[in-house]
């Protein structure tokens, strides 16, 4: 596989982090401490890389139209400056992928796809595309993307944005976005993330990140800034009950069992590609009254699930772990599961199967976490 570096691989070689492989991407995994990582997002800030996300806008007169088309929800009912979590699914309603849509105006949007699937995303956005008056371009290698998560998330950007431009940090709702200048330099600035925290996401030119990362290093460090790797972002978007790519979605997956079902716009008027599989799964109560449902799992001993564990009613296999680990914040492990809609229900107890020993979990209602706003 090709080992691919984003902009700032080289600020987090002088960072001293330890690197993994994401979707053929060399990313931090660490610096220092998973653990101060996590808690620094919860109770101060983190600044992440995420420059292995895909970026494809869309333009055109017909972007808000061909975009109900190629993904499961309404994107022309967004407002301009607004953003919507969304679903590309096949033919048979399996995800390809999860993603966020910017609109930008009128005709444009950002499709921003996850790591692993950016290129297979922009290659069938662009496959879609056909008979619809649209421009697809993929401008993935080209940009960064930078988070600051975090309850200080805010105070850090404002001592970056001009004082003119403050309202506009401010004033942003969550799911939205604007442009502002920081360093001499207009940006993208969008009031979302994947921590379950208030936090901000910038997108950026590559010859830009690494001076806009450090300009965020040193302004953030009093408001108890530090940079934090995948192991932090996994913890943390799990116990904020956020589904990852590979883990809780799959191409083998549907929204419905995923929780996922107000994501599918069945009632837009328009077809789009899986809506005849998706309405047919829906009617059959696939993931609602049978099948499969993905739970949170809280235990009640203190050893920690992991994906592909066999999850268990009375020794029998009902369900399978997608993620799990210890929560660092509640201080139990937590769980994401897929089981049996019969033994779904909030309060039901269940065990884990850990490579040989039972141990018991209790299916509770997700998230695991939430922020006090």
């Amino acid at each position: 596989m090709t080992e691919n570096h984003t902009a700032l691989y080289g600020e987090h070689e002088k960072a001293g982090a330890s690197f993994t492989d994401f979707g053929g991407w060399q990313m931090p995994l660490k610096y220092s401490s998973e653990l101060a990582e996590h808690h620094a997002v919860r109770n101060a800030a983190g600044l992440f890389d995420l420059s292995h996300m895909g970026e494809v806008w869309v333009s055109g007169p017909d972007a808000a139209a061909f975009l109900d088309y190629a993904l499961a929800g309404k994107l022309s009912a967004v407002a301009v400056g607004k953003a919507k979590y969304s679903l590309i699914c096949n033919a048979d309603g399996g995800i390809i992928d999860d993603l966020i849509s910017y609109r930008r105006s009128d005709d444009k949007y950002l499709v921003v796809p996850n790591a692993g699937n950016a290129a297979t995303v922009a290659a069938l956005l662009a496959k879609r595309a056909a008979g619809f008056d649209v421009e697809v371009n993929d401008v993935s290698s080209e940009t960064s993307l930078i988070a600051v998560q975090g309850p200080n998330a805010e105070a850090i950007l404002l001592t970056l944005v001009p004082a003119e431009q403050h309202a506009l940090v401010t004033e942003l709702k969550y799911y939205a976005a604007v442009d502002v200048t920081i360093n001499g330099q207009e940006l993208l600035l969008a009031r979302t993330g994947y921590t379950g925290e208030d936090g901000f996401e910038i997108y950026i030119p590559n010859a830009g990140a690494a001076a806009l990362w450090q300009a965020l290093l040193a302004n953030g460090t009093e408001h108890g800034l530090i940079p934090a790797g995948l192991a932090a972002r996994d913890s943390l978007r799990l116990e904020a009950g956020m589904p990852l790519y590979g883990n809780e979605l799959s191409l083998e997956g549907h929204a419905y069992s995923a929780g996922l079902g107000p994501v599918v716009s069945l009632a837009k008027e328009s077809d789009f590609v899986g809506k005849t599989a998706l309405a047919a799964i829906k009617e059959s109560g696939e993931g609602s009254t049978i099948g499969r449902k993905l739970v949170g799992l809280k235990g009640l001993g203190r050893r920690s699930a992991r994906g592909h564990y066999p999850v268990l009613k009375d020794g029998a296999t009902i369900g399978e772990v997608t993620s799990g680990q210890p929560s660092p914040t509640l201080g139990y492990p937590v769980a994401m599961a897929y089981v049996d809609v019969a033994h779904a229900e909030v309060g039901t107890l269940l065990d884990v199967d850990l490579r040989g020993k039972a141990e018991p979990f209790e299916v509770v209602a997700l998230p695991f976490y939430k922020r006090q706003k």
